[in-house]
């Protein structure tokens, strides 16, 4: 199992390298293979900021919602290439991310909201 501390660090690592990943690997054309990506990784980094678990300035997000979050749109990230056409372009990144954006949720302790609360007292 994944605690939320270091689910919060992949969180932020992960949101960095979808927002930076483009221009590492070569497909920042302006087209959705690479703002979709970016979208998904800003939103990563502002959800977690949100979360109610120990790497957060705001308590807002409960922790089973951003799990939630973080599943659905790893699904679509990884299925985006084959979705949206640009497959032939690039593809292996969106997959390989968007696989690890739900594997590391599924394998997330999901009792951090209540020990969050009751420390917040």
């Amino acid at each position: 199992m994944i605690d939320t501390k270091t689910h919060g660090i992949i969180d932020y690592l992960t949101g960095a390298l979808l927002i930076i990943a483009p221009y590492l690997f070569g497909f920042a054309t302006g087209g959705i293979e690479q703002w979709l990506p970016q979208i998904l990784g800003a939103m990563t980094i502002v959800m977690s900021l949100l979360t109610n678990y120990e790497l957060s300035v705001a308590k807002v997000i409960p922790l089973k919602v951003h799990l939630g979050v973080d599943i659905a749109s790893g699904a679509l990230l990884a299925v985006s290439p084959w979705l949206f056409g640009f497959a032939d372009l690039i593809w292996w990144p969106h997959l390989f991310v968007g696989l690890m954006e739900i594997v590391v949720p599924l394998f997330t302790k999901r009792d951090h909201d209540h020990m969050a609360s009751r420390t917040r007292h």
